[in-house]
C-alpha cells in the first residue's frame, strides 16, 4: 500500500509551528508496513487544497490528513475533499446529537458554526473523536489506478493521536498488509564512511535493507526489514545484523535506545568499580559529564582550567603541581579511591582563515585496573579544526570509547 501524509494549515508554512504531526505518523506507517512515498504541507486556501488532495488521490492508495477540521471559515479539509470528489456535504443528523451532547457535557450550547464538524459527504464515514469536537472522515473510492482511502484526522496533536491508535490503525491492520520493522546499530570510534566501507556489500539489498547515519552519540547503522508479520520481518534482521556484527566486532556498543553513556555506566556497574572524571582546560570543561551522566560520576567529576588549578583541587600545592595529565589521574585516584579515572585536556587555538573554528587538541587518560590490583594507563591525542561545541562532543565520544574499551578488556578477563 502506497501513502502519503498532507498536513494542512497555514500556520505550518508560517513556521509558527512544528508539524510533529506528519512525523508520528509516518513512523506509525512504517511499523504498520505501509510505504509513505510523500509527505506536503499546504495552507488554509481552497484551491490549493483541492489541487493538493487530488494529486494524492490519483498516485496514494491512502491519503492522511491532518488539520483543517475545526468550525472556522478557514478549516476546509472536509469542503475540499467534497469539491475533490464532487460531493455534496450534508448534516449527519447523529453526528450533530453527539456534537450538541460534547458542548452540553461542558455546559455551553452548540455555536451554530460548528454544525459543518457534523457534515459527511456521501463517499464517507465519521471517525469517533470522543475527547474533541471534531470527528474525522474515512472516505473510500475508487478511480482508474485502484481503491483509494483518505483519513482526515485533527490537527490537534493529542486527538490526532487517540483517533489514530483507537480507530485507524485497526483499521489499517485488519486490512493484511506487511509488517515493517527497524533495528539500529550504534557505532563509536569509527567514522560514518569508515563505517560505510566495511559494510557496503551488504548495503545493495532490497529485503532487509542497511544504511547509515551520522548522529551526535556515533554512527548508527539502521536495518530494516518487511515481513508478512513482526516474526518474518524480525527473521530478516536478525540475520543482516549477525553479518554486520562479524565485520564490526567491538566498535557496536549498543541498539536503538541505547546510550554511550547508558551502556558504560552499566559496565561499571556489572564489574564493580568506582569511577572519577577529569577535565582540564578551558575547551574541556564540559566535554563529558553531560555525555556520561551523572549517575556514573558517583565519586565526582574535578574541572579546572590547568593542571595547577586541578593540583589544587585535588589537595596539593603549586610546588607539587602535576606535570602530566597521568600524574593528575593517579592523585585523584589516591584521593577518591576509585578504581577507574578519565583524565580529559584540552586546548584550542583560533583560526585566522575560519572564523568560529578553533584548532582544538586533546589528550585523553583512561587508568583502570586490568585485573587484581594491576593497572593500566590509556593515552590517546588528537586533534580537530572545528567549532568548539563539536569540538566538546568529539573529544567526549572518543573519551567514552576508550573507556568501553578498556572495561571491555576487563570484562574478557
Amino acid at each position: 500500500m502506497r501513502a502519503e501524509i498532507v498536513s494542512i494549515g497555514t500556520e505550518l508554512l508560517l513556521g509558527t509551528i512544528t508539524d510533529t504531526n506528519a512525523s508520528y505518523i509516518a513512523q506509525r506507517l512504517a511499523v504498520l508496513g505501509i510505504d509513505c512515498f510523500y509527505v506536503s504541507q499546504v495552507g488554509d486556501n481552497l484551491g490549493r487544497l483541492v489541487e493538493t488532495l487530488d494529486r494524492a488521490w490519483e498516485r496514494s492508495d491512502l491519503t492522511v490528513t491532518t488539520g483543517g477540521l475545526g468550525p472556522t471559515l478557514d478549516d476546509l479539509t472536509r469542503e475540499a475533499i467534497a469539491a475533490m470528489l464532487g460531493e455534496t456535504p450534508v448534516v449527519n443528523a447523529e453526528l450533530e446529537a453527539d456534537l450538541k451532547r460534547h458542548f452540553a457535557r461542558r455546559g455551553v450550547e452548540m455555536p451554530q458554526r460548528n454544525l459543518k464538524q457534523a457534515t459527511l459527504i456521501p463517499s464517507a464515514a465519521s471517525i469517533a473523536n470522543p475527547i474533541g469536537s471534531a470527528p474525522g472522515w474515512l472516505v473510500r473510492g475508487e478511480t482508474a489506478s485502484g481503491r483509494r482511502m483518505i483519513v482526515s484526522m485533527p490537527g490537534v496533536p493529542f486527538e490526532m493521536k487517540r483517533m489514530w491508535e483507537q480507530e485507524v490503525e485497526p483499521l489499517l491492520r485488519s486490512s493484511g498488509t506487511e509488517v515493517i520493522t527497524s533495528r539500529t546499530l550504534k557505532i563509536l570510534g569509527l567514522g560514518e564512511s569508515a563505517v560505510e566501507e566495511m559494510v557496503a556489500d551488504l548495503m545493495s539489498g532490497s529485503n532487509p535493507t542497511l544504511a547509515p547515519y551520522a548522529k551526535q552519540d556515533g554512527v548508527h547503522l539502521r536495518i530494516t526489514a518487511k515481513g508478512a508479520g513482526l516474526d518474518a520481518a524480525e527473521e530478516e534482521i536478525a540475520g543482516l545484523e549477525a553479518k554486520v556484527r562479524e565485520r564490526l566486532g567491538a566498535a557496536i556498543y549498543g541498539t536503538d535506545d541505547d546510550t554511550p553513556h547508558g551502556v558504560v555506566g552499566e559496565m561499571l556497574r556489572e564489574l564493580g568499580l568506582k569511577f572519577v572524571l577529569l577535565e582540564v582546560g578551558d575547551g574541556a570543561v564540559g566535554s563529558i559529564s553531560p555525555l556520561l551522566g551523572s549517575d556514573m560520576s558517583a565519586l565526582g567529576a574535578f574541572a579546572a582550567p590547568d593542571l595547577a588549578a586541578l593540583t589544587r583541587l585535588l589537595g596539593g600545592n603549586e610546588a607539587g603541581c602535576c606535570a602530566t595529565l597521568e600524574d593528575a589521574a593517579m592523585s585523584a585516584q589516591k584521593l577518591t579511591e576509585a578504581d577507574v579515572v578519565v583524565a580529559i585536556e584540552v586546548s584550542s587555538a583560533p583560526q585566522e582563515e575560519q572564523i568560529g573554528s578553533l584548532l582544538i587538541s586533546s589528550e585523553i587518560v583512561v587508568l583502570a585496573p586490568v585485573s587484581g590490583e594491576q593497572q593500566r594507563v590509556t593515552r590517546h591525542r588528537q586533534s580537530w579544526r572545528t567549532a568548539p561545541s563539536e569540538a566538546r562532543r568529539l573529544v567526549g565520544l572518543s573519551a567514552i570509547s576508550l573507556l568501553r574499551h578498556r572495561l571491555l578488556r576487563l570484562r574478557a578477563g
